[in-house]
């Protein structure tokens, strides 16, 4: 896969490449509670694949999304920004990130990451319109005080 330019569009992203490193990648997957893997590729602004999949524990709720894995993978390997993003579960089937995960896709992708999802491609403020980001935490870091 290729660097994609600023103004990328989801035609210009290898999306078989990217479903065939999730699928791969949630082959991996740490799951003997839920028995429900998941694997998720994301292509970077540089041209990297980051992966994740889950990984779960047995104090449920300490389990990690793959997309946590992703974006360690991405943290992990220099940084950078997600560009495009595709989750599946153990069929290879497309799905949605959940609300925390998606959470992660915008802090590291923005409202211009593109997320395959089961309705087609969307962009992320569309799978998370009015989002909360680190520009409301610096524009309060910034405003005066009120008393």
């Amino acid at each position: 896969m290729s660097q994609l330019p600023e103004d990328a569009s989801a035609a210009q992203v290898d999306w078989e490449g990217l479903h065939e490193a999730a699928v791969e990648v949630m082959r991996r997957a740490y799951v003997p509670y839920s028995h429900y893997p998941v694997g998720v590729a994301g292509l970077t602004d540089d041209g990297r694949v980051v992966r994740g999949c889950n990984v779960e524990n047995a104090a449920y709720g300490v389990a990690l999304c793959a997309e946590c894995g992703m974006v360690s993978d991405l943290v992990a390997g220099g940084g950078g920004l997600l560009v495009a993003v595709w989750c599946v579960d153990a069929r290879g089937s497309t799905i949605m990130p959940c609300g925390r995960c998606r959470q992660l896709l915008w802090e590291h992708g923005g409202a211009e990451c593109l997320l395959q999802t089961p309705q087609g491609v969307l962009r992320m403020d569309a799978v998370l319109p009015q989002a909360f980001g680190p520009e409301d935490l610096a524009a309060v870091a910034e405003a005066p005080r009120t008393p």
